[in-house]
């Protein structure tokens, strides 16, 4: 595995565009269309059954193309094998041409009834599956299709989608207009982005990729936009420990923040900092953190600092700073972060240093950072709104990238990593971490992995996977509600210790 993109596996992810160029040479290579529509049904069916075992009925929504193409064919496949299945026409098989047309008419002659789509009909089958619109989706739905996703939704029935929940943006996760949602997605050839980021959160559900047998990867001129995160490398980028191995092999870690009342927020990063193995962790905080500091985590060495001239020279003897959980935008945080950004030294900036970093620091561009926003920061960061960042992520995490150099990491529902490797797309986590503090938690854990000597991208994207896996654990154990951020350390240390792989945490 290259260097250039660590710490991901072999799983590209691509644009809708992309996919369809895999499409048309795989047909233009001697495969029909209406062959690979076959294998794509057979595909979309046997997951199906594989799911739900015990349905015996269906609702088949048909669009036009080859997405309800897909659809007639999987409604032939499940009425030969003696489900009861209501086929309903969201195009009519008269308009109907070419592939779509030949599989419609296949549907019809395995005795499957046709039924237009009309509001307020009744969707009869046990499972419904979508194949209304494909990843040629462009812009918002409407008409008949918004009326029957709504109805889709309404159901409270399973959904499987054939190749993305209609209505769900291939390339971007973002819903135009209305998505259904589905609970489980099987998607095909060329697994697709916007089926792991943003809305598709709350959209796709599970995603199952089956490339048919087309080698995506082998077509080495479509260059996927991103990579999926998996667990795999760690155990490769985390090796054992020497046994000689002592406290300054591991590397020195400052956590910079907890302006007066925002103390929590530095303690949890230096915390997360201290278990994911930094060989000494330092905390600069406000004198009146001090005893909070001493009480919760003795081994982090706490210093009281009233301004950045108490500092001295304790930047520059850390080897990576981690500036901005709970450090406010009043004249203590701006000193720090300005010390932070003298020192010289490899930088996550989280929190309140963005917010600094946006007002004050508009031009600034660095390799040696970390950058963590959220949405909210991302915005100001670009000098945009929220709900556009969220509309289009990936274009917000690579303009980020453009804009103020080092390793992005957009967080939220499937979180983007984006540095000079590519971009790197986080499938875990879960809806627990939607609690205060989770973002300090992340920016010790990447404060850490510095410390210890791994590559900046490397340690953003692992930093972000372990962070992720860690809630997930956590939630296993003892349920999403009530996840705190705190909870996340002790899980974090397992992962990040090759030992922790071999079995459950």
């Amino acid at each position: 595995m290259a260097d250039s993109h660590p710490a991901v596996s072999q799983h590209p992810l691509y644009r809708a565009e992309q996919v369809r160029e895999l499409d048309r040479r795989t047909i233009a290579g001697g495969i029909a269309g209406f062959a690979l529509m076959q294998r794509a049904s057979a595909a979309a069916w046997q997951c199906l059954r594989e799911r739900w075992p015990d349905v015996r009925s269906l609702t088949v929504l048909c669009g036009a193309g080859n997405n309800g193409g897909d659809g007639h064919v999987l409604a032939a496949l499940a009425a030969g094998e003696g489900l009861v299945v209501q086929r309903v026409l969201l195009k009519g098989i008269e308009e109907l041409a070419g592939d779509a047309r030949r599989a419609a008419d296949m549907a019809t002659a395995a005795g499957v009834g046709a039924r237009p789509w009309r509001a307020g009909m009744r969707l009869e089958g046990e499972l419904l599956v979508d194949a209304m619109l494909g990843t040629g989706l462009a812009g918002e739905v409407r008409g008949i299709y918004r009326e029957a996703i709504a109805a889709v939704n309404a159901s409270a029935r399973p959904v499987l989608a054939i190749d993305i929940p209609s209505g769900l943006h291939a390339d971007s996760g973002a819903v135009l207009g209305a998505a259904v949602r589905a609970a489980a997605t099987v998607t095909f050839i060329g697994d697709k982005l916007g089926l792991y980021t943003g809305a598709a959160a709350d959209h796709a559900g599970e995603v199952l990729f089956r490339d048919l047998g087309v080698d995506a990867r082998a077509e080495v001129d479509l260059v996927p936009p991103a990579q999926l995160l998996d667990e795999s490398p760690l155990t490769a980028r985390l090796p054992a420990r020497r046994r000689g191995a002592h406290k300054g092999d591991c590397g020195h870690a400052l956590i910079l923040g907890g302006a007066p009342g925002f103390g929590g927020a530095a303690l949890l990063a230096a915390e997360a900092c201290a278990r994911l193995g930094a060989g000494k962790v330092s905390l600069a905080t406000v004198p009146e953190h001090v005893t909070a500091s001493l009480v919760r985590r003795p081994e982090v060495m706490v210093h009281g600092v009233r301004g950045a001239a108490d500092l001295g020279a304790l930047p520059t003897l850390a080897d990576v700073l981690v500036v901005g959980p709970g450090l406010g935008q009043g004249s203590w945080g701006q000193g720090v972060l300005q010390a932070a950004l003298d020192a010289g030294r490899p930088l996550v900036v989280d929190a309140d240093g963005l917010n600094l970093l946006a007002a004050r620091y508009p031009g600034t561009r660095r390799d040696d950072w970390i950058l963590t926003p959220h949405p909210g920061e991302a915005a100001r960061l670009l000098g945009c709104s929220a709900a556009e960042v969220e509309a289009d992520r990936p274009a917000a995490a690579r303009a980020l990238h453009e804009r103020w150099g080092g390793v992005i990491i957009l967080k939220g529902a499937g979180s983007l990593v984006v540095g000079p490797g590519g971009m790197a797309v986080c499938p875990f986590g879960n809806p627990g971490m939607a609690s205060g503090g989770m973002g300090d938690a992340l920016s010790g854990m990447l404060g850490a992995l510095l410390a210890q000597g791994l590559p900046l991208e490397m340690a953003a994207r692992l930093g972000v996977l372990v962070h992720a896996r860690a809630a997930d654990f956590a939630a296993a154990d003892a349920g999403e509600r009530g996840l705190l951020a705190g909870d996340l350390a002790s899980y974090a240390r397992i992962l990040v210790n090759p030992t922790g792989l071999d079995g459950d945490v």
